[in-house]
Parts: structure tokens; sequence; C-alpha cells
């Protein structure tokens, strides 16, 4: 069983399900899905505990939460009091979390449960799961294959029902991109609209705790409980989720030239998309074409600036307070250097270094500013559009998954494939990825909507 909402939860609430045997299903697929490399640690003995303590709840008729029996698997970014969290990284070598994130904490409040944290790139830098301390996650379509990144594993564990939903975290596409690699759904939230608290930072005005799962119910009933105000994060916005009051009978829809006319985009993605497209308008909805030439700036924008606030982000790891510290030292500086160096993986390190780079005073004018009022603009341009029309559809990803491995060929050409994911990112609006058709290559192809900031639940209406 796949889908909580529709099949798993009236199965435990009538008593034909028990949590504990849904529990056992999930630890049978972990086992099975192994060589895969999902999972960094599985809660198994902690979970068969609240499984069964749930099962007793129930059968005494004792009230239950709205996600009663919801097995989750987290990111190893989000904190979960008592747990390990390390961000895919050996500079947070067996660091335990003092408390939970707002999110997690709010899910477990409903009566989820949580399978285990899974792998990622380390502190979410990477499109492909490889950039991870523990070993790249592999692709359930073909182990050859990447997941995607940097939520690969969280994407892989929802693909091979491991769990039923997954939180991961989108910096610039990190939810959606694995979700298409994986043909499962990705949704990134209205920034503000989820709590960052507990979310271990890579680029602070981009990131945002995301949902996987394998249809959009499930992200529906889980967004219903994480998007609320906390006064703890600085970010989040108070009752700023709108839903809708009604369907429309016909949406206005607008996508990109310059995306579907792409070099980079792969001709099978291109059709699927310009076919889906064609299904909108038969039934009904207004679909246009529009130009947007500011495409081709988005990436090294959101490269800049991600990169300034990761640098920034990550001084915190010097071996002082927590996590790893270098043996090899012989004074305070020493110390710092040799923990920095042991502790971060290469793809880290240049991101750092790309960051100070922008930062310094005889670039900061040339680079991070630029990006910055271009990041204004891009704003401004996206509130225009969707004033207009009330989604803008393009494709997750130019291209189908690559072989692990390929990535080290070309990084640069890596970072071009988030050409359509970071511009959601980069404005701050809702994003949801969905998959629209099996690829003939065994993959699937998936298209993603964006809407105006706080119309997160609309998204769901079209697709």
């Amino acid at each position: 069983m796949r889908h909580y909402i529709k099949s798993i939860k009236p199965n435990l609430l009538s008593g034909q399900l028990l949590v504990s045997e849904l529990v056992l299903q999930y630890l049978e697929q972990i086992e099975k899905s192994k060589d895969l490399n999902i999972y960094i640690e599985v809660f198994e003995e902690e979970i068969k505990a609240k499984a069964k303590s749930l099962d007793e709840k129930l059968a005494k008729g004792e009230s239950i939460g709205a996600l009663f029996g919801l097995v989750i698997s987290i990111k190893d970014v989000i904190c979960y009091e008592g747990h390990k969290v390390t961000a895919g990284s050996k500079i947070l070598d067996n660091y335990t979390s003092p408390f939970s994130s707002t999110a997690l904490q709010a899910l477990l409040d409903q009566d989820a449960l949580v399978i285990g944290r899974v792998n990622c790139d380390e502190f979410a830098m990477g499109s492909s799961n490889e950039h991870s301390v523990y070993g790249p996650t592999k692709n359930g379509f073909d182990s050859d294959f990447v997941p995607g990144g940097s939520s690969g594993a969280s994407a892989v564990a929802v693909q091979m029902s491991t769990c039923a939903v997954s939180l991961g975290s989108d910096t610039g596409g990190s939810v959606r991109q694995p979700a298409a690699f994986c043909g499962v759904h990705g949704f990134k939230p209205s920034y503000g609209a989820i709590s960052r608290y507990g979310l271990i930072a890579y680029a602070s005005s981009f990131d945002q705790i995301g949902i996987l799962a394998n249809d959009k119910e499930d992200i529906e009933a889980v967004l219903n409980f994480l998007s609320v105000y906390d006064p703890k994060d600085a970010s989040s916005v108070e009752n700023f989720l709108q839903k809708p009051e009604e369907k429309k009978s016909a949406y206005k829809i607008a996508y990109f030239k310059e995306a579907i006319t792409h070099e980079g985009l792969d001709p099978e993605i291109r059709s699927a998309t310009l076919d889906q497209i064609e299904k909108w308008k038969n039934a009904g909805h207004q679909v246009d074409e529009i130009a947007f030439s500011m495409l081709e700036n988005v990436i090294p924008a959101y490269y800049i600036m991600t990169t300034a606030e990761s640098s920034s982000n990550l001084a915190r790891y010097d071996g002082v307070k927590y996590g790893y510290r270098s043996p090899n030292s012989e004074d305070l500086q020493s110390m710092y250097i040799n923990t920095r160096t042991e502790g971060f993986g290469p793809e880290v390190k240049k991101r750092i270094m790309l960051g100070s780079f922008v930062l310094s005073s005889g670039y900061y004018d040339a680079y991070f500013l630029k990006a910055q009022k271009l990041r204004g603009l891009l704003v401004q341009q996206m509130e225009v559009i969707l004033n207009d029309y009330d989604f803008v559809a393009m494709p997750v990803s130019p291209c189908f998954p690559w072989k692990i491995g390929d990535a080290d060929k070309d990084s640069l050409e890596v970072y071009l494939s988030d050409v359509f994911t970071v511009l959601a990112n980069l404005c701050g609006l809702p994003a949801y990825a969905f998959p629209i058709k099996q690829s003939d290559n065994g993959f699937s192809i998936s298209i993603q909507l964006m809407a105006k900031k706080s119309f997160d639940y609309h998204l769901f209406d079209l697709a």
C-alpha cells in the first residue's frame, strides 16, 4: 500500500491493518532495498514500540491524531530530538540533536511515526545524492543511475515503499528534481509557509522543508499541519496559505517559450511536456506560450547567492562547539584549518570558496550585488506573470538521470540542469512536481507547476 489517505489510514481505522503490521511491511522493504543506500539509520526498535502504543491507543478508544499511523522518513538535515543528524557530512559526525524541528514535531503530535533518517548530498549541496560522506544513493528504477539530489534518498524512500511520506529540503529544486527522477510527487512550499527551525541551513533565504509522497492527497494532508506560524523562525509568516474557496472549471496557465525551446531539453521530455499542455487545453483550460527572457540568468544568480549564503552559514562548523574536531592540530589556527579541511567534502569546499570570493571586497559589487538586483527583477517579473495567470508550467529537469560518477566529469553541466527549478526558490514561490508519463528508457517524466506566493493549495486543484 503506497497511499496513506486513500488506503492506509482507512484500513488502520477500520482495524483491517495494525500500525505494527504496517511498520513491519516498511521494515521489510527497507531490508529489500538495502543495496540502494537509502537509509543512514533506521529507528527499528523505537518505531516498533511506538506502533504498538498507537495500536493500544486505538483499541482503547482514545483520541488519535489526524495523521495516525503515517510512517515518514526524514532527510539527514532535519533535527529530531535525541537522534543523530549529520547533514551527510563528516564535520557533524555523531552529533545528536537536543531538539526536534518545528515541522517534524507537528507531525509527531498528530501520531505520525519516523522510521529513519535518509541519505542526502552533504549540507544539501548537490543534484545527484553523490556528495555524501555515506556514499551515493541509487535510483530504484536502475541502480546504475543517480536518484537526483539533494533529497535523492527521500525520493527513493518513497519510490521503494519504505515509507508513505518523506520530508526533504528544497533550496533550488532539491525536492522536485529527485521526485521527477524517481517518479514520485514533490512539493516545495511558499517561502515562509513551513518553519525552517530545526532545518540545517545551506542558503537561508532559499531553503524550505519540502514533502515527497506518492500522491497529492498525502502531500496536502501533511501540509495542513506543517503550514503553521512559528515564532522561533523569523521567516515564518502568520496565516499565510490561502485555500481555494472552490475549484475553478478552467484555469489560466502560462509556459515559457525559452523553457520549451531550451537547447539542453531532452526531446522526449519536451514532447511529453507539450502533450500535457495539449491535455490541459483540451480540458478547457487557457494555456499560453509567453516569453521569459531572463531564464538564462537564473542559474548564475542562484549559484552566486546560495554559495555566498553557504559560506556564511557553514562558518559555524569549526570544531569548537560541536561535531568533528581534527586530532591533528598543534594550535587554534591549525585546529580550525584541519577540522574544516578534513570535515567538509569537495563539493562543500568548492561552494564555500565560491561564496567567499563573491562576498570579498573586490568582487561584492561585481557579483553578489548584481545577483541581488537580478533576484529583485525576477520577483517583479513573476509577480506580473502570476497576476495574469493562475500557474506557470515547466519541465522539472531538462534531462533524465545520469549514471553515478558522470557528474564528476562536468560539474558545470550538472549546475545547469537546475535551470527549471531554481526560479521558484529565487522568488519564494510554491512549486509542485508530479509524473505525467513513463519514458521509453524506464524512467519517469514529470512536469512542475508554480503559483503565486501563499497559493500553495491551488496547485493541487489543477494537478
